[in-house]
């Protein structure tokens, strides 16, 4: 399992955000169930690798949130509120937000392993396979977030409009001009602000994030072939279409 323990930032200086963010998650269709745990701070338990990634960087998007992520085991059954759940994947969580807010140059992500063992009451070992794994997810999880944060207004307004565009037409050529009719901007200015975004970087990485926290999960739990993969799925129709994707050349600026 995996529990996720988002927290606020400079929320003693700004206006509760939970209610907002918890909205925002329960409209993603792979969003589990979180719930207010304590102030400015929300929680919860996922089971697949892909919703983590999904959420975390949603998180991570405003710049507003701390993101900790704990993995390992939970006391089953699990209870109805995620705010009464037990277990070492939930000490981690705990352990991993402190760590996030601690690294205040980086992005404010973190991964901690939490073992399986029923009452351990604390996060595995630095140097333990658990910890090493965990430590790969952080840094991939760090490098696709450093490209969410650095994105531009202008270039999320191009991101989600594209993103939205082939939802609605999976597997289909012709998305970036789509988008630039609905933008009312040129294709060439599409294609040059996802070429600035690093939008294909970011969903070239998406899977990576996935294998590492599975593989992570897999080396807590004990499995000696920890292979790592993500659980089978179609195809995101929110990744970029190869095809459809490759920058043109324009002499006009993002808009």
């Amino acid at each position: 399992m995996y529990v996720m323990t988002i927290d606020q930032r400079g929320s003693s200086a700004d206006v509760d955000r939970v209610p907002a963010l918890l909205a925002e998650l329960a409209g993603l269709s792979t969003a589990g169930r979180f719930e207010r745990s304590v102030g400015d701070e929300v929680q919860g338990v996922v089971e697949r690798p892909d919703e983590v990634v999904e959420i975390a960087l949603h998180a991570l998007r405003s710049g507003r949130w701390y993101v900790g992520i704990g993995v390992g085991a939970v006391d089953l059954p699990l209870p109805a509120s995620p705010r009464e759940g037990s277990g070492p994947a939930f000490v981690a969580a705990r352990a991993a937000v402190e760590k996030a807010k601690s690294g205040a140059a980086h992005v404010p992500i973190a991964v901690v392993s939490g073992g399986l063992r029923r009452g351990e009451a604390a996060p595995s070992p630095a140097g333990s396979a658990g910890a090493r794994a965990c430590a790969n997810a952080e840094a991939v999880l760090r490098l696709i977030g450093r490209l969410i944060q650095d994105r531009t207004a202008a270039q999320w307004k191009v991101v989600d409009v594209l993103r939205s565009v082939q939802h609605g037409h999976a597997g289909t050529h012709g998305t970036q001009k789509i988008a630039a009719q609905e933008l009312g901007i040129t294709e060439q200015s599409v294609s040059r602000a996802l070429l600035r975004s690093g939008w294909q970087e970011e969903w070239a990485a998406r899977p990576a994030a996935e294998m590492l926290l599975a593989f992570a999960h897999g080396v807590i739990a004990g499995n000696d072939d920890a292979r790592g993969q993500p659980a089978d799925r179609a195809p995101d129709a929110g990744a970029p279409q190869r095809p459809d994707s490759s920058p043109r050349d324009s002499t006009e600026g993002d808009r």
